[in-house]
Protein backbone atom coordinates (compact mmCIF):
# COMPACT_ATOMS: atom_id res chain seq x y z
CA UNK A 1 0.00 0.00 0.00
CA UNK A 2 2.81 2.40 0.89
CA UNK A 3 4.51 1.63 -2.42
CA UNK A 4 1.29 2.38 -4.28
CA UNK A 5 0.83 5.69 -2.46
CA UNK A 6 4.44 6.61 -3.11
CA UNK A 7 4.09 5.77 -6.83
CA UNK A 8 0.96 7.91 -7.14
CA UNK A 9 2.50 10.84 -5.24
CA UNK A 10 5.73 10.80 -7.23
CA UNK A 11 4.11 10.56 -10.66
CA UNK A 12 0.96 12.62 -10.23
CA UNK A 13 2.83 15.66 -11.57
CA UNK A 14 3.59 13.78 -14.79
CA UNK A 15 -0.12 13.02 -15.17
CA UNK A 16 -0.97 16.67 -14.58
CA UNK A 17 1.62 17.67 -17.18
CA UNK A 18 0.08 15.32 -19.74
CA UNK A 19 -3.41 16.61 -18.95
CA UNK A 20 -2.21 20.18 -19.40
CA UNK A 21 -0.60 19.33 -22.73
CA UNK A 22 -3.89 17.88 -23.96
CA UNK A 23 -6.08 20.69 -22.70
CA UNK A 24 -5.90 23.28 -25.44
CA UNK A 25 -8.12 25.58 -27.43
CA UNK A 26 -10.34 22.97 -29.07
CA UNK A 27 -10.90 21.12 -25.83
CA UNK A 28 -12.59 24.17 -24.37
CA UNK A 29 -14.56 25.61 -27.29
CA UNK A 30 -16.06 22.41 -28.77
CA UNK A 31 -17.82 20.80 -25.72
CA UNK A 32 -20.14 23.75 -25.01
CA UNK A 33 -21.09 23.86 -28.70
CA UNK A 34 -21.83 20.14 -28.59
CA UNK A 35 -23.93 20.68 -25.45
CA UNK A 36 -26.11 23.31 -27.09
CA UNK A 37 -26.62 21.31 -30.27
CA UNK A 38 -27.16 17.93 -28.58
CA UNK A 39 -29.93 19.15 -26.28
CA UNK A 40 -31.94 16.24 -24.87
CA UNK A 41 -29.53 13.82 -26.59
CA UNK A 42 -26.64 15.08 -24.48
CA UNK A 43 -25.89 11.71 -22.85
CA UNK A 44 -25.47 9.72 -26.07
CA UNK A 45 -23.63 12.67 -27.60
CA UNK A 46 -21.18 12.86 -24.73
CA UNK A 47 -20.55 9.13 -25.06
CA UNK A 48 -19.44 9.57 -28.67
CA UNK A 49 -17.35 12.64 -27.85
CA UNK A 50 -15.68 10.99 -24.86
CA UNK A 51 -14.68 8.00 -27.00
CA UNK A 52 -12.69 10.15 -29.43
CA UNK A 53 -11.75 12.84 -26.89
CA UNK A 54 -10.77 10.65 -23.93
CA UNK A 55 -10.84 6.91 -24.63
CA UNK A 56 -8.87 6.87 -27.88
CA UNK A 57 -6.18 9.28 -26.62
CA UNK A 58 -5.66 7.03 -23.59
CA UNK A 59 -5.27 4.03 -25.90
CA UNK A 60 -2.81 6.05 -28.00
CA UNK A 61 -0.69 6.92 -24.95
CA UNK A 62 -0.52 3.25 -23.97
CA UNK A 63 0.26 2.09 -27.52
CA UNK A 64 3.04 4.65 -27.99
CA UNK A 65 4.48 4.02 -24.51
CA UNK A 66 4.77 0.32 -25.27
CA UNK A 67 6.88 1.26 -28.30
CA UNK A 68 9.36 3.43 -26.43
CA UNK A 69 7.31 6.63 -26.48
CA UNK A 70 8.16 7.27 -30.12
CA UNK A 71 5.45 7.44 -32.80
CA UNK A 72 8.02 6.89 -35.54
CA UNK A 73 9.09 3.57 -34.01
CA UNK A 74 5.48 2.51 -33.93
CA UNK A 75 4.67 3.66 -37.47
CA UNK A 76 7.85 2.02 -38.82
CA UNK A 77 6.36 -1.35 -37.89
CA UNK A 78 4.29 -0.86 -41.04
CA UNK A 79 7.23 0.24 -43.22
CA UNK A 80 10.21 2.55 -42.59
CA UNK A 81 9.03 4.97 -45.28
CA UNK A 82 5.53 5.07 -43.81
CA UNK A 83 7.12 5.62 -40.42
CA UNK A 84 8.90 8.83 -41.38
CA UNK A 85 6.20 10.20 -43.75
CA UNK A 86 3.18 9.58 -41.54
CA UNK A 87 4.95 10.72 -38.40
CA UNK A 88 6.08 13.93 -40.09
CA UNK A 89 2.53 14.64 -41.27
CA UNK A 90 1.15 14.10 -37.77
CA UNK A 91 3.77 16.31 -36.14
CA UNK A 92 3.29 19.14 -38.63
CA UNK A 93 -0.51 18.87 -38.41
CA UNK A 94 -0.66 19.24 -34.66
CA UNK A 95 2.35 21.54 -34.78
CA UNK A 96 3.14 24.64 -36.82
CA UNK A 97 0.57 24.03 -39.58
CA UNK A 98 -2.64 23.86 -37.54
CA UNK A 99 -2.74 23.23 -33.81
CA UNK A 100 -0.04 25.61 -32.55
CA UNK A 101 -1.31 28.62 -34.56
CA UNK A 102 -4.84 27.77 -33.38
CA UNK A 103 -3.80 28.09 -29.75
CA UNK A 104 -2.66 31.67 -30.30
CA UNK A 105 -5.71 32.56 -32.41
CA UNK A 106 -8.11 31.21 -29.78
CA UNK A 107 -6.22 33.00 -27.00
CA UNK A 108 -6.86 36.22 -28.87
CA UNK A 109 -10.47 35.57 -29.91
CA UNK A 110 -11.70 34.54 -26.45
CA UNK A 111 -9.05 35.77 -24.06
CA UNK A 112 -8.30 39.22 -25.51
CA UNK A 113 -10.86 40.36 -28.10
CA UNK A 114 -13.84 40.57 -25.68
CA UNK A 115 -12.02 43.35 -23.82
CA UNK A 116 -11.35 45.44 -26.95
CA UNK A 117 -13.47 48.07 -28.63
CA UNK A 118 -15.13 47.22 -31.93
CA UNK A 119 -12.70 49.42 -33.83
CA UNK A 120 -9.72 47.65 -32.28
CA UNK A 121 -11.17 44.22 -33.08
CA UNK A 122 -11.37 45.20 -36.75
CA UNK A 123 -7.65 45.99 -36.79
CA UNK A 124 -4.92 43.42 -37.44
CA UNK A 125 -2.64 44.94 -34.78
CA UNK A 126 -4.17 43.46 -31.57
CA UNK A 127 -3.93 39.91 -32.93
CA UNK A 128 -0.37 40.53 -34.06
CA UNK A 129 0.68 41.89 -30.65
CA UNK A 130 -1.12 39.07 -28.83
CA UNK A 131 0.58 36.42 -30.95
CA UNK A 132 4.03 37.93 -30.30
CA UNK A 133 3.49 37.91 -26.53
CA UNK A 134 1.92 34.43 -26.64
CA UNK A 135 4.75 32.83 -28.59
CA UNK A 136 7.44 34.60 -26.58
CA UNK A 137 6.09 32.89 -23.45
CA UNK A 138 5.66 29.48 -25.06
CA UNK A 139 9.13 29.51 -26.63
CA UNK A 140 10.70 30.41 -23.27
CA UNK A 141 8.93 27.50 -21.56
CA UNK A 142 9.73 25.05 -24.37
CA UNK A 143 13.46 25.91 -24.52
CA UNK A 144 14.11 23.50 -21.67
CA UNK A 145 11.62 20.62 -21.99
CA UNK A 146 13.13 18.69 -19.06
CA UNK A 147 11.55 21.26 -16.74
CA UNK A 148 8.06 20.81 -18.15
CA UNK A 149 6.96 18.74 -15.15
CA UNK A 150 7.92 21.49 -12.70
CA UNK A 151 6.70 24.41 -14.77
CA UNK A 152 3.46 22.93 -16.07
CA UNK A 153 2.56 19.91 -13.95
CA UNK A 154 3.05 21.62 -10.60
CA UNK A 155 1.77 25.13 -11.29
CA UNK A 156 -0.21 25.79 -14.44
CA UNK A 157 -2.38 22.67 -14.36
CA UNK A 158 -3.75 23.07 -10.81
CA UNK A 159 -4.48 26.72 -11.60
CA UNK A 160 -6.26 25.68 -14.77
CA UNK A 161 -8.38 23.11 -12.95
CA UNK A 162 -9.39 25.65 -10.31
CA UNK A 163 -10.56 28.12 -12.94
CA UNK A 164 -12.61 25.52 -14.84
CA UNK A 165 -14.04 24.20 -11.57
CA UNK A 166 -15.27 27.69 -10.67
CA UNK A 167 -17.29 27.83 -13.88
CA UNK A 168 -18.57 24.26 -13.54
CA UNK A 169 -19.61 24.51 -9.88
CA UNK A 170 -21.42 27.81 -10.40
CA UNK A 171 -23.32 26.36 -13.37
CA UNK A 172 -24.54 23.49 -11.18
CA UNK A 173 -25.41 25.60 -8.13
CA UNK A 174 -27.20 28.27 -10.18
CA UNK A 175 -28.05 26.64 -13.53
CA UNK A 176 -28.83 28.99 -16.37
CA UNK A 177 -31.87 27.01 -17.47
CA UNK A 178 -33.29 23.66 -18.53
CA UNK A 179 -31.76 21.34 -21.11
CA UNK A 180 -32.53 22.65 -24.57
CA UNK A 181 -33.74 20.83 -27.68
CA UNK A 182 -31.47 18.93 -30.07
CA UNK A 183 -30.45 20.87 -33.18
CA UNK A 184 -29.72 19.81 -36.76
CA UNK A 185 -28.03 16.46 -37.27
CA UNK A 186 -28.05 15.80 -33.52
CA UNK A 187 -31.77 15.05 -33.79
CA UNK A 188 -31.11 11.83 -35.70
CA UNK A 189 -27.37 11.05 -35.51
CA UNK A 190 -26.20 12.37 -32.15
CA UNK A 191 -23.62 9.63 -31.49
CA UNK A 192 -21.86 9.60 -34.87
CA UNK A 193 -21.82 13.40 -35.13
CA UNK A 194 -20.28 13.85 -31.68
CA UNK A 195 -17.78 11.08 -32.47
CA UNK A 196 -16.58 13.07 -35.48
CA UNK A 197 -16.57 16.31 -33.50
CA UNK A 198 -13.99 14.67 -31.26
CA UNK A 199 -11.58 14.81 -34.22
CA UNK A 200 -11.43 18.59 -33.88
CA UNK A 201 -9.80 18.36 -30.45
CA UNK A 202 -6.83 16.58 -32.14
CA UNK A 203 -6.38 14.62 -28.89
CA UNK A 204 -5.50 11.33 -30.61
CA UNK A 205 -2.84 12.98 -32.76
CA UNK A 206 -1.57 14.80 -29.68
CA UNK A 207 -1.38 11.57 -27.70
CA UNK A 208 0.74 9.98 -30.42
CA UNK A 209 3.41 12.67 -30.09
CA UNK A 210 3.22 13.55 -26.39
CA UNK A 211 4.74 10.17 -25.59
CA UNK A 212 8.18 11.49 -26.45
CA UNK A 213 7.70 14.45 -24.08
CA UNK A 214 6.78 12.07 -21.25
CA UNK A 215 9.79 9.85 -21.89
CA UNK A 216 12.08 12.90 -21.91
CA UNK A 217 10.67 14.13 -18.62
CA UNK A 218 11.06 10.69 -17.03
CA UNK A 219 14.64 10.32 -18.23
CA UNK A 220 15.43 13.72 -16.75
CA UNK A 221 14.17 12.38 -13.42
CA UNK A 222 16.40 9.31 -13.71
CA UNK A 223 13.72 6.84 -14.85
CA UNK A 224 15.49 4.92 -17.63
CA UNK A 225 13.91 1.46 -17.28
CA UNK A 226 11.51 0.97 -20.22
CA UNK A 227 9.04 -1.14 -18.26
CA UNK A 228 8.85 1.52 -15.56
CA UNK A 229 8.42 4.22 -18.19
CA UNK A 230 5.46 2.34 -19.67
CA UNK A 231 3.91 1.91 -16.23
CA UNK A 232 4.23 5.62 -15.43
CA UNK A 233 2.98 6.60 -18.90
CA UNK A 234 -0.16 4.47 -18.45
CA UNK A 235 -0.77 6.00 -15.02
CA UNK A 236 -0.25 9.48 -16.47
CA UNK A 237 -2.67 8.69 -19.28
CA UNK A 238 -5.34 7.67 -16.78
CA UNK A 239 -4.83 10.89 -14.80
CA UNK A 240 -5.09 12.94 -17.99
CA UNK A 241 -8.17 11.02 -19.14
CA UNK A 242 -9.96 11.69 -15.85
CA UNK A 243 -9.10 15.38 -16.10
CA UNK A 244 -10.27 15.63 -19.71
CA UNK A 245 -13.53 13.83 -18.95
CA UNK A 246 -14.21 16.25 -16.09
CA UNK A 247 -13.56 19.27 -18.32
CA UNK A 248 -15.62 17.95 -21.25
CA UNK A 249 -18.62 16.98 -19.14
CA UNK A 250 -18.52 20.27 -17.22
CA UNK A 251 -18.32 22.45 -20.33
CA UNK A 252 -20.95 20.41 -22.18
CA UNK A 253 -23.28 20.84 -19.18
CA UNK A 254 -22.73 24.58 -19.34
CA UNK A 255 -23.61 24.51 -23.03
CA UNK A 256 -26.70 22.31 -22.75
CA UNK A 257 -28.22 24.47 -19.97
CA UNK A 258 -27.31 27.83 -21.52
CA UNK A 259 -29.86 28.20 -24.31
CA UNK A 260 -32.59 29.86 -22.21
CA UNK A 261 -30.15 32.49 -20.96
CA UNK A 262 -28.05 33.27 -24.04
CA UNK A 263 -29.77 31.64 -27.02
CA UNK A 264 -28.16 29.45 -29.70
CA UNK A 265 -24.76 30.09 -31.29
CA UNK A 266 -22.65 28.23 -33.85
CA UNK A 267 -19.40 29.15 -32.12
CA UNK A 268 -18.37 27.36 -28.94
CA UNK A 269 -16.15 30.26 -27.97
CA UNK A 270 -19.06 32.67 -27.97
CA UNK A 271 -21.19 30.19 -26.01
CA UNK A 272 -18.68 29.81 -23.21
CA UNK A 273 -17.94 33.54 -23.19
CA UNK A 274 -21.63 34.48 -22.90
CA UNK A 275 -22.22 31.75 -20.31
CA UNK A 276 -19.32 33.04 -18.21
CA UNK A 277 -20.87 36.50 -18.22
CA UNK A 278 -24.21 35.08 -17.04
CA UNK A 279 -22.55 33.02 -14.31
CA UNK A 280 -20.03 35.56 -13.01
CA UNK A 281 -20.68 38.87 -14.77
CA UNK A 282 -17.56 40.77 -15.83
CA UNK A 283 -15.53 38.56 -13.50
CA UNK A 284 -16.68 35.64 -15.64
CA UNK A 285 -15.00 37.12 -18.68
CA UNK A 286 -11.75 37.49 -16.75
CA UNK A 287 -11.98 33.89 -15.48
CA UNK A 288 -12.65 32.63 -18.99
CA UNK A 289 -9.79 34.69 -20.41
CA UNK A 290 -7.36 33.20 -17.88
CA UNK A 291 -8.65 29.68 -18.61
CA UNK A 292 -8.21 29.96 -22.35
CA UNK A 293 -4.78 31.56 -22.23
CA UNK A 294 -3.39 29.04 -19.71
CA UNK A 295 -4.82 26.11 -21.66
CA UNK A 296 -3.43 27.36 -24.95
CA UNK A 297 0.02 28.13 -23.55
CA UNK A 298 0.42 24.68 -22.02
CA UNK A 299 -0.65 22.95 -25.23
CA UNK A 300 1.60 25.12 -27.40
CA UNK A 301 4.59 24.40 -25.16
CA UNK A 302 4.10 20.66 -25.49
CA UNK A 303 3.57 20.76 -29.24
CA UNK A 304 6.55 23.02 -29.90
CA UNK A 305 8.80 20.83 -27.76
CA UNK A 306 7.61 17.61 -29.42
CA UNK A 307 8.01 18.98 -32.95
CA UNK A 308 11.47 20.42 -32.34
CA UNK A 309 12.62 17.16 -30.71
CA UNK A 310 11.31 15.02 -33.58
CA UNK A 311 12.80 17.02 -36.43
CA UNK A 312 16.12 17.60 -34.64
CA UNK A 313 16.39 13.83 -34.33
CA UNK A 314 15.41 12.97 -37.92
CA UNK A 315 16.94 15.92 -39.75
CA UNK A 316 20.24 16.43 -37.92
CA UNK A 317 22.39 19.42 -38.55
CA UNK A 318 19.83 21.78 -37.10
CA UNK A 319 19.62 22.00 -33.31
CA UNK A 320 16.55 21.60 -31.12
CA UNK A 321 16.71 25.28 -30.24
CA UNK A 322 16.89 26.29 -33.92
CA UNK A 323 13.87 24.19 -34.83
CA UNK A 324 12.05 25.69 -31.86
CA UNK A 325 12.66 29.19 -33.19
CA UNK A 326 11.69 28.23 -36.77
CA UNK A 327 8.42 26.57 -35.74
CA UNK A 328 7.58 29.41 -33.37
CA UNK A 329 8.02 32.06 -36.07
CA UNK A 330 6.06 30.00 -38.62
CA UNK A 331 3.22 29.46 -36.13
CA UNK A 332 3.18 33.17 -35.35
CA UNK A 333 2.67 33.97 -39.03
CA UNK A 334 -0.10 31.39 -39.53
CA UNK A 335 -1.93 32.46 -36.35
CA UNK A 336 -2.42 35.93 -37.81
CA UNK A 337 -4.67 34.55 -40.55
CA UNK A 338 -7.32 34.21 -37.84
CA UNK A 339 -9.16 31.36 -36.12
CA UNK A 340 -11.86 30.83 -38.76
CA UNK A 341 -9.40 30.32 -41.62
CA UNK A 342 -7.17 28.03 -39.55
CA UNK A 343 -10.08 25.74 -38.68
CA UNK A 344 -11.34 25.77 -42.28
CA UNK A 345 -8.11 24.53 -43.85
CA UNK A 346 -7.27 22.07 -41.06
CA UNK A 347 -10.51 20.05 -41.21
CA UNK A 348 -9.81 18.27 -44.56
CA UNK A 349 -6.42 17.10 -43.27
CA UNK A 350 -7.98 15.83 -40.05
CA UNK A 351 -10.63 13.87 -41.96
CA UNK A 352 -7.86 12.25 -44.01
CA UNK A 353 -5.35 11.31 -41.31
CA UNK A 354 -7.42 10.86 -38.13
CA UNK A 355 -8.92 7.47 -39.08
CA UNK A 356 -5.47 6.22 -40.13
CA UNK A 357 -4.08 7.27 -36.74
CA UNK A 358 -6.95 5.54 -34.91
CA UNK A 359 -6.51 2.27 -36.77
CA UNK A 360 -2.72 2.34 -36.33
CA UNK A 361 -2.86 2.77 -32.57
CA UNK A 362 -5.60 0.14 -32.08
CA UNK A 363 -3.60 -2.37 -34.11
CA UNK A 364 -0.45 -1.52 -32.14
CA UNK A 365 -2.25 -2.12 -28.85
CA UNK A 366 -3.14 -5.67 -29.92
CA UNK A 367 -0.03 -6.29 -32.01
CA UNK A 368 0.92 -9.38 -29.97
CA UNK A 369 -1.85 -11.18 -31.85
CA UNK A 370 0.06 -10.85 -35.13
CA UNK A 371 3.59 -10.04 -33.95
CA UNK A 372 3.60 -6.58 -35.61
CA UNK A 373 3.31 -8.23 -39.01
CA UNK A 374 3.66 -5.47 -41.68
CA UNK A 375 1.08 -7.08 -43.97
CA UNK A 376 -1.61 -6.93 -41.30
CA UNK A 377 -0.84 -3.27 -40.65
CA UNK A 378 -0.66 -2.41 -44.35
CA UNK A 379 -3.94 -3.95 -45.47
CA UNK A 380 -5.91 -2.38 -42.63
CA UNK A 381 -4.32 1.05 -43.09
CA UNK A 382 -4.61 1.07 -46.89
CA UNK A 383 -8.29 0.16 -46.67
CA UNK A 384 -8.80 2.95 -44.15
CA UNK A 385 -6.90 5.53 -46.18
CA UNK A 386 -8.83 4.79 -49.37
CA UNK A 387 -11.93 6.13 -47.64
CA UNK A 388 -10.53 8.74 -45.25
CA UNK A 389 -8.37 10.54 -47.83
CA UNK A 390 -11.38 10.83 -50.12
CA UNK A 391 -13.39 12.28 -47.21
CA UNK A 392 -10.71 14.95 -46.90
CA UNK A 393 -10.74 15.66 -50.63
CA UNK A 394 -14.52 16.05 -50.61
CA UNK A 395 -14.19 18.68 -47.92
CA UNK A 396 -12.21 20.86 -50.35
CA UNK A 397 -14.65 20.23 -53.20
CA UNK A 398 -12.85 17.42 -55.03
CA UNK A 399 -15.30 14.62 -55.86
CA UNK A 400 -15.16 11.58 -58.13
CA UNK A 401 -18.75 10.52 -58.95
CA UNK A 402 -18.02 6.83 -59.62
CA UNK A 403 -15.87 6.50 -56.50
CA UNK A 404 -18.44 8.39 -54.46
CA UNK A 405 -21.18 6.01 -55.58
CA UNK A 406 -19.09 2.95 -54.69
CA UNK A 407 -18.25 4.29 -51.24
CA UNK A 408 -21.87 5.22 -50.57
CA UNK A 409 -22.67 1.51 -50.09
CA UNK A 410 -20.36 1.34 -47.09
CA UNK A 411 -22.03 1.20 -43.66
CA UNK A 412 -21.89 4.52 -41.78
CA UNK A 413 -20.48 6.34 -44.82
CA UNK A 414 -23.05 9.12 -44.53
CA UNK A 415 -21.74 9.73 -40.99
CA UNK A 416 -18.07 10.04 -42.12
CA UNK A 417 -17.35 6.64 -40.58
CA UNK A 418 -17.22 4.71 -43.85
CA UNK A 419 -13.59 3.78 -43.15
CA UNK A 420 -14.54 1.56 -40.20
CA UNK A 421 -15.71 -1.57 -42.04
CA UNK A 422 -12.90 -1.50 -44.66
CA UNK A 423 -10.38 -1.25 -41.82
CA UNK A 424 -11.87 -4.32 -40.15
CA UNK A 425 -11.95 -6.25 -43.43
CA UNK A 426 -8.35 -5.26 -44.23
CA UNK A 427 -7.21 -6.42 -40.81
CA UNK A 428 -9.14 -9.69 -41.10
CA UNK A 429 -7.60 -10.52 -44.49
CA UNK A 430 -4.12 -9.62 -43.27
CA UNK A 431 -4.54 -11.66 -40.10
CA UNK A 432 -5.80 -14.71 -42.01
CA UNK A 433 -2.81 -14.53 -44.38
CA UNK A 434 -0.46 -14.09 -41.41
CA UNK A 435 -1.88 -17.12 -39.62
CA UNK A 436 -1.82 -19.26 -42.74
CA UNK A 437 1.82 -18.41 -43.44
CA UNK A 438 2.73 -19.03 -39.83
Amino acid sequence: MNNTKSFIRENLAVGFMLFALFLGAGNIIFPPLLGQQAGEHIFISMLGFLITGVGLPLIAIIAVAKNGGDLQVLASKVHPLFGIVFTSIVYLSIGPLFAIPRTAAVSYEIGVAPFLTEAMRDSWLPLFITSIIFFSITMYLAFNPTKLVDRIGKFLTPTLLIIISLLAVKSVITPMGQIGEAQGVYKTAAFSESFIQGYLTMDVLGALVFGIVIVQALRARGVTNSAQQVKIAIFSGIVAAIGLAFVYISLAYIGVTSTNAIGYYNDGGIIIAEAAKVLYGQAGSIILSATIILACITTAVGLLSANATFFAKNLPGVSYQAYLIIFTLFSLIISNFGLEDIIAYSLPILLAIYPVAIVLMVLALFANLFNHNPLVYSLALIATALVSIYDGLKKVGIEIPAYEKALSYLPFYEHNLGWLVPAIIGFAIGYIVYRSRK
